[in-house]
């Protein structure tokens, strides 16, 4: 149930100021809050005062609603124009939620004296001194949490100013990092290509060969064109003008850069741009050994060189230049031992009823020289001795010991000595002159109207003999020590019969031995290889037909060891009457050959 006051009458300050006191005294009573109560008081003393400064009278009704268990009491207050109608609602109405509030008191509550209304007014300023108090104390508060939050946000923002360094400063280390890791990448790119380079041009000792593979390890990456000047060489210095900077180079020895803008690189001359490249810049970089050999000459790929290459170009440069002086110096030392192997072998001689043909092929690694050689002459009894052997090792030494191996052997057969003579007065030689060289030698000994020859090997891999038919027979029979070896013996010799249109077939185990295989396999090759070979090849040419014979036999080779191959073919009987059968020769059971040991190895057709 609601509580209606009478109307107050609002007509002048004095009342205004006593319903004001009244309402302030009932919301007191009612244990309104007091800042609650403030406000309202003030809301309504706001529309008191806009009231009185209207014409016309205005009323005051005050409501009050005690508390029930559905919903608070509360404290209203109404203001209208006098004679406004109670059924309409006035114009300013405000309602204070509040304890079970008194009852609304009645005019004459407000008859009070003006002590009394004095008393009220002074107790209003009581509240007001209560809310500025509470007031000043939030405003305490409130300028200590602005502090506070001004020194978080000072602290934020020095902690946002350290984020965004330390954001700054990782992404320079990352910077840094990228720069780095790229620089690397660059440095082992360059690295590698300055190994596999240098590993190229030094794999070879053709000088040639390594001006040839520099194009393409250069062009197009490091340069777009890259030529080499061989200051020895008379036809590359014939060939067109060389640019000033090449000159310059081969001249004070340093590097020279030619382009219409400095290079700015450590250790490398400025020139004027090229006359001959007078738009594209020029690296003339000279190749030095042991002293300036030439000069490597670049045209950049873009418009500079790179620092970083130039340094990776200048090192392989000087690896250029020692890998082509050694080159060229193996080629000098190399072009000097074919000329002192070849004074070494013999002009095969010219002898009725026997054809000779050789062949030597020097080692194709090492200086190309060893102690593998041929030799055939007369003795004064007009026999043949067709000759030949294989010192140990390989280089200058072998070959100056072949040559006196060859000498002291001419010197022995001029006393008309046979095979087994020679080789036994050789192995003395060597035993007391040479203790530590050895040497291997087969010779075969031919005389002039006789089918009979005679051979004797000192460890020599056999000779084959093939006849007129196509039969290959290796002489396998076990043959003497090696020379050289510090044992006293004697060298037996062994007779050979021979139909004529035989060929023998005298070798250096270069020819048959292989790493992979025995030297068995390579001789049982030789055989068939030798049997292969047409009767009318070997009669017609038989240079041609040792040519024949080397085909299938060097195909595997790996060049590691010389090679010689003497050929000795008796001349062939004349033909027979058509109506003869030719048989095949079989030697006598009591025959030198056949006591020999010999075995047949295959048949042409």
């Amino acid at each position: 149930m609601t509580d209606t006051s009478d109307p107050w009458k609002i007509g002048s300050v004095s009342e205004a100021a006593r319903a004001r006191t009244t309402v302030a005294r009932l919301l007191a009573d009612a244990d309104v809050p007091l800042v609650q109560r403030t406000r309202f008081l003030t809301s309504l003393t706001a529309r008191l005062r806009e009231c009185l400064d209207r014409d016309g009278d205005w009323e005051l009704l005050i409501t009050t609603q005690p508390a029930t268990d559905e919903a608070p009491g509360h404290v209203g207050a109404a203001v209208r124009p006098a004679g406004h109608p109670p059924q309409e609602p006035p114009p300013w109405i405000r309602t204070l939620t509040c304890s079970p509030p008194a009852r609304p008191p009645g005019p004459r509550a407000a008859d009070a004296g003006d002590a009394a209304l004095a008393e009220m007014l002074l107790a209003a300023d009581d509240d007001s001194a209560v809310v500025l108090s509470r007031l000043d104390k939030q405003e305490e508060l409130v300028r200590f949490h602005r502090e506070e939050l001004h020194q978080t946000n000072q602290g934020v923002l020095a902690l946002h100013a350290e984020l965004e360094a330390a954001a700054h400063l990782q992404r320079q280390l990352l910077d840094a990092e990228r720069a780095a890791r790229t620089e690397a990448e660059n440095a082992r790119r360059l690295l590698t290509f300055l190994a596999d380079a240098s590993a190229a041009v030094t794999a070879s000792l053709d000088h040639e060969d390594i001006l040839r593979r520099l194009p393409d390890l250069l062009v197009p990456e490091y340069a777009s064109q890259a030529g080499v000047w061989l200051l020895h060489d008379e036809e590359t210095s014939r060939i067109g003008h060389r640019p000033a900077a090449a000159l310059a180079a081969a001249r004070t020895g340093r590097p020279q850069h030619a382009a219409a803008h400095p290079s700015g690189l450590p250790g490398i001359d400025d020139l004027p741009p090229s006359a001959l490249a007078p738009t594209q810049p020029l690296l003339c970089i000279p190749l030095t050994a042991r002293h300036v050999i030439g000069v490597l000459t670049l045209r950049a790929p873009g418009d500079r060189f790179a620092p970083d290459t130039c340094v990776m170009l200048i090192e392989l440069a000087r690896r250029i230049g020692i890998a082509l002086d050694n080159a060229l110096r193996y080629e000098q030392h190399r072009d000097t031992a074919e000329a002192l192997q070849r004074a070494q072998l013999t002009d095969l001689p010219a002898s009725e009823g026997l054809h000779l043909a050789a062949r030597y092929l020097p080692a194709t690694h090492g200086l190309n020289i060893g102690g593998d050689w041929y030799d055939a002459f007369e003795q004064r009894d007009g026999s043949l001795l067709a000759v030949i052997g294989d010192v140990t090792g390989h280089g200058l030494h072998a070959a100056v010991m072949m040559g006196q191996l060859r000498t002291a052997l001419r010197a022995y057969a001029a006393e008309e000595d046979g095979p087994g003579r020679i080789l036994t007065r050789l192995h003395r030689l060597l035993r007391h002159q040479q203790p530590d060289l050895y040497a291997t030698a087969a010779i075969v000994r031919f005389r002039p109207g006789e089918p009979t020859a005679t051979w004797a090997s000192a460890g020599h891999p056999p000779p084959a003999v093939r006849t007129p038919e196509g039969a290959v027979t290796v002489l396998d029979t076990k043959p003497g020590i090696m020379l050289g070896v510090p044992l006293p013996y004697t060298y037996e010799e062994h007779a050979l019969e021979l139909t004529p249109g035989s060929t023998i077939a005298l070798y250096t185990d270069g020819l048959v031995e292989r790493r992979a295989l025995g030297i068995d396999t390579g001789i049982d090759r030789l055989a068939r290889a030798l049997a292969a070979l047409s009767t009318r090849q070997l009669e017609q040419d038989l240079d041609v037909a040792a040519e024949a014979l080397l085909k299938p036999m060097l195909y595997d080779s790996a060049g590691d060891d010389d090679v010689c191959l003497l050929l000795c073919r008796t001349s062939a009987l004349p033909p027979p009457p058509p109506a003869q059968d030719v048989q095949r020769r079989v030697p006598h059971p009591c025959s030198p050959a056949s006591r020999a040991g010999t075995k047949s190895l295959g048949r042409s057709s």
